[in-house]
């Protein structure tokens, strides 16, 4: 009778956690649901719309191919798609085909993601952008860099695709720990004394990823989804870890058409690994003019350069890049390559447009979106590619 009494407590505390923790969920989504993360812009005149969509339209056929092209496309202004097109195969085995909703890998795009929830982080009072990166994770072994200085790369640390290549077995994946293992292992030299310089480096968001991990006390997909996914309803985005099939997602072909298999890098997140579609980074665009999702001074800082010791047009902020031009609005883009997944998406902050293209077979067509900025404004776009 008394082992029956202890189970049937045992019993009723568990069924009390569950609901507790189903009310706990529920609170969270009420919450979201609550909140408005999306901005009012003006509304769009019918000239406008049929203006730029046969602007954007014309692109389309014109620099991106239009049948060639394997990917999807999509032009808005003030939050309102102008123009969207999806053509192609996410599986050219399976022929499964691209649509609006079906989620691209985006390559180094992942990055303004990665910094967007490093900055809501900050908002929350949890991060200093100018705090020391060993304040979260203790097994870095150099010192003088701070968060701000991994988001803007201007850290130093070497690249983990360099240093991995002689000190770990190609045949086992790696992940964003053991990135901070070997770091730690063999402290691999600084490529530059921290802050001297800008030098583009996956490590930094891989370092960033596990920031966020350490921070929210989640995984770095869980912690991805509940501080961007799901407050902005970008419902066809997740961050690829061990957990999946990779068969299941989206492929990756070089420019002839052949599967670009995965390899021993694909599992590190932060700097590349999100899956999304054109529609969501939409999502995620607006969310960045909305103060309920980021405050003021948070874009402040993202939205400006931080490299000036050279001169030239060039520059980087904080998980964005960007064109400055005399006489011309600054240009913010990021774009995308890894395997055979290509992308840029821009981000025309002095008149609300946003610009995405994004490709599962290597397409460099993608970064000439620019080519479009000077029907929105007064932008730069005579500028070499990027990668």
């Amino acid at each position: 009778m008394k082992y029956k009494k202890v189970y049937c407590s045992l019993i009723s505390l568990s069924l009390l956690l569950a609901c507790s923790n189903s009310n706990q969920e529920k609170s969270y989504k009420e919450s979201l649901d609550f909140i408005n993360y999306t901005p009012k812009f003006p509304s769009l005149t019918s000239k406008f719309i049929n203006k730029k969509r046969k602007i954007s339209s014309d692109f389309y056929k014109d620099i991106l191919g239009s049948e060639k092209f394997n990917g999807m496309f999509l032009v808005a202004k003030n939050g309102r798609i102008l123009f969207e097109k999806c053509n192609g195969y996410s599986n050219f085995e399976s022929k499964k085909e691209i649509n609006t909703s079906t989620p691209l890998h985006l390559a180094s795009i992942s990055k303004v993601a990665t910094c967007l929830a490093i900055l809501r982080l900050v908002d929350q009072k949890k991060i200093l952008l100018d705090e020391d990166v060993r304040n979260f994770l203790t097994d870095l072994p150099y010192e003088g860099i701070s968060v701000r200085m991994l988001l803007n790369h201007r850290s130093g640390i070497p690249y983990y695709g360099y240093f991995t290549y002689k000190n770990w077995p190609l045949s086992k994946s790696l992940s964003n720990k053991d990135v901070l293992l070997l770091l730690k292992k063999y402290k691999f030299p600084l490529n530059f004394q921290p802050n001297n310089h800008f030098a583009y480096c996956n490590t930094n968001y891989a370092l960033l990823a596990l920031i966020v991990e350490k921070v929210s006390k989640k995984r770095f997909p869980n912690a991805m989804k509940e501080l961007i996914f799901d407050p902005l309803k970008m419902n066809n985005s997740f961050i690829l870890d061990k957990s999946y099939n990779v068969d299941s997602v989206s492929q990756s072909y070089n420019s002839g058409m052949v599967r670009q298999a995965f390899d021993y890098l694909d599992f590190v997140y932060g700097d590349k690994n999100m899956y999304s579609t054109a529609r969501d980074l939409l999502k995620m665009d607006k969310g960045t003019y909305s103060v309920n999702f980021l405050s003021k001074s948070s874009r402040n800082e993202m939205f400006k350069g931080y490299s000036y010791e050279h001169s030239g047009t060039r520059n980087y902020g904080l998980g964005i890049r960007m064109v400055e031009l005399e006489n011309k609005k600054p240009y913010f883009f990021h774009t995308g390559w890894w395997h055979g997944n290509t992308g840029c998406y821009a981000t025309l902050r002095g008149d609300t447009v946003c610009i995405i293209a994004l490709s599962n077979s290597y397409d460099r067509s993608v970064y000439q979106i620019k080519r479009l900025t000077p029907y929105f404004g007064n932008y730069p776009f005579e500028f070499e590619e990027e990668e």
